[in-house]
């Protein structure tokens, strides 16, 4: 209660944030009363865990705003009108329902000339239950409102000043990407961009909603612009050099699976029902093998599930290498041009790093490949040298 104190002067405005704080503790010191009462904790108790730090946040913000002079009200998604699936940890909104509430709600405030504080990262499903959107969340609910109440930009705040042409602990002279399109942040998210949630575009697309990219600790940077059809839009190729490390590759191989329907279906069905995310995945022209990606946590029991339910039908052997990273070059100025998988191949390979697997989609906006962990940062670096990226 120490940083409430500090932060609102007004006498009863703060006995009102102790009292609500203290509603919101005890609720939670019930809850996990109840997960050791149980010895157990579910996605669904999990989800309504981790959504407390979001709901005590915007009850300090918002009581503090009151003190200083602004009308403000602490929501939680929930409360705002967000609807989810039941997808506990990764929950998707339900657009149509979420947008009819949330714009309602936040109407209704506004003619009151009361500020919503909203919490990040969590919404609802239809019975009621606290769900979450998974790591970085917070920039989806600010898309989600935004697509609702018809905004016509969005601010991400954040501790970098934007998306950057890789990540400066790898390459010291990366630089900041001043625009880009809607697809060309959906894949750099993606392919490990931590400045923004994968999904959080989605509702900006049909709104045609302009997003700015900023640093909280650098408000004169303009940051990164993403919008519809980037004006500046630059004529590099290739935009940036993306890496997801600490990831799993699974080959899966087996002489029946050639020319049998469903084969690969049938895996990725067995990979689904437990729960495995499948990353990337690259197909032999022969059929009789598939290498997959996933996550490294995820590697034991995709391997335990393929065995288990495949194994010694239409798989014969499955393979497993730990520890490789996946690089992806992004850019839409490499649709239609020629040559350059050649300049990015030859570029590692000069750099002594050998590339374990491919794949490109037919959209041209990426090459991805994968590497040995240890040869990450060497891949980067050379791809980053190759095509000029410390120049954009």
């Amino acid at each position: 209660m120490d940083i409430s104190n500090q932060c609102v002067k007004n006498p009863k405005i703060r006995k009102d944030l102790a009292s609500k704080m203290r509603a919101d503790l005890d609720e939670l010191e019930e809850l996990l009363h109840g997960m050791l009462l149980l010895g157990e904790v579910t996605p669904r108790s999990s989800d309504y865990l981790i959504s407390f730090g979001e709901r005590l946040s915007v009850n300090l913000i918002a009581f503090t705003l009151n003190d200083i002079g602004v009308k403000a009200v602490p929501l939680a998604g929930k409360d705002a009108g967000i609807v989810t699936d039941s997808n506990f940890g990764e929950a998707k909104p339900l657009m149509d329902t979420t947008r009819l509430h949330v714009s309602h709600k936040i109407e209704s405030l506004s003619q009151k000339k009361i500020m919503p504080v909203i919490g990040g990262f969590a919404g609802a499903d239809q019975h009621g239950n606290i769900t979450t959107f998974g790591r970085g969340g917070s920039d989806y609910t600010a898309t989600i409102i935004a697509s609702s109440i018809k905004a016509d930009e969005v601010w991400l705040m954040s501790d970098v000043d934007g998306l950057m042409t890789t990540d400066p602990k790898i390459v010291k002279n990366a630089k900041l990407i001043r625009e880009v399109s809607y697809i060309e942040a959906m894949e750099m998210a993606l392919f490990g961009a931590k400045q923004i949630h994968p999904r959080a575009l989605e509702p900006l697309v049909s709104k045609k909603i302009i997003l700015r990219i900023r640093n909280t600790f650098n408000i004169k940077n303009p940051g990164t612009l993403v919008t519809a059809d980037p004006k500046a839009a630059t004529k590099e190729t290739v935009k940036c050099v993306s890496a997801i490390r600490h990831t799993g590759l699974i080959d899966v191989r087996g002489g029946s699976m050639v020319g049998a329907p469903g084969t690969a279906a049938t895996i990725f069905s067995t990979l689904a029902k437990a729960g495995v995310n499948v990353m990337m995945i690259s197909q032999s022209p022969s059929e009789s093998s598939i290498s997959i990606i996933v996550k490294k946590n995820d590697m034991d029991k995709a391997v335990n599930a393929l065995e288990m339910n495949l194994l010694g039908k239409i798989i014969k052997k499955v393979d497993v290498t730990v520890d490789v990273s996946i690089i992806a070059l992004i850019g839409s100025g490499m649709r239609g041009i020629a040559g350059v998988a050649s300049k990015v191949f030859t570029a590692v390979a000069k750099r002594g790093v050998n590339v374990i697997m491919i794949a490109q989609g037919s959209s041209e906006l990426n090459i991805a490949f994968v590497v040995k962990d240890s040869d990450c940062n060497a891949a980067v670096q050379a791809l980053h040298d190759e095509f000029d990226l410390s120049k954009t």
